[in-house]
């Protein structure tokens, strides 16, 4: 029986028993896309997507042993979910430390969440207005890169600019805050 007719217990019992190569290569054909997809859904990024999606699949291959259902898609997914949280985490702590890093005389420059400055805030309502000013596509550029954390190939592909076009983009887009800003402040 030829691999892309076999079921998936079929398959895994191929790739536990005789390490049919073969047989895991066809799992992973059946299901990347699906993987990718709840990953990308996860991690907002393809980088991160997939990664997320080998070491699944590598994961999966280390534990088929374990697999009880009819389907892998339900347990492929989970680990998916499950890779990608742990990688985000991972990605959060490594940021955490590099606070934690650094010299208490650069902390200390650092505003708390709990300490409250009028000269921030009329800042923060300046930057807002002048947000506003700009055409949408700007805007959208801003929202993407500055409170959506995509990165600018990720964003290339959405608006479907080149990602050095991007780049230079947000970098005029910064240049024209500045002046709006400085002219604000003048005024």
């Amino acid at each position: 029986m030829s691999l892309d007719m076999m079921t998936d217990r079929e398959l895994s019992y191929q790739v536990m028993q005789s390490g049919n190569q073969k047989a895991f290569a066809e799992i992973v054909q059946r299901y990347s896309g699906m993987v990718f997809s709840k990953a990308l859904g996860v991690m907002h990024s393809e980088e991160g997507a997939a990664e997320v999606t080998q070491q699944t699949f590598v994961r999966a291959y280390e534990n088929l042993a374990t697999w009880r259902g009819t389907e892998l898609g339900p347990w492929l997914t989970a680990i998916a979910i499950h890779t990608a949280l742990k990688l985000i985490d991972k990605e959060r702590r490594r940021h955490t430390s590099f606070l934690d890093d650094l010299p208490t005389s650069m902390l200390g420059s650092i505003p708390s969440e709990s300490s409250y400055s009028e000269e921030h805030e009329t800042l923060l309502r300046q930057m807002e207005a002048a947000i506003a000013t700009l055409p949408e596509s700007d805007q959208q550029l801003l929202r993407l890169h500055y409170y959506e954390d995509y990165n600018t190939a990720y964003i290339a592909r959405c608006t479907g600019l080149s990602q050095s076009n991007v780049l230079v983009k947000l970098h005029r887009i910064r240049e024209r805050l500045k002046t709006l800003m400085n002219h604000e402040r003048k005024d």
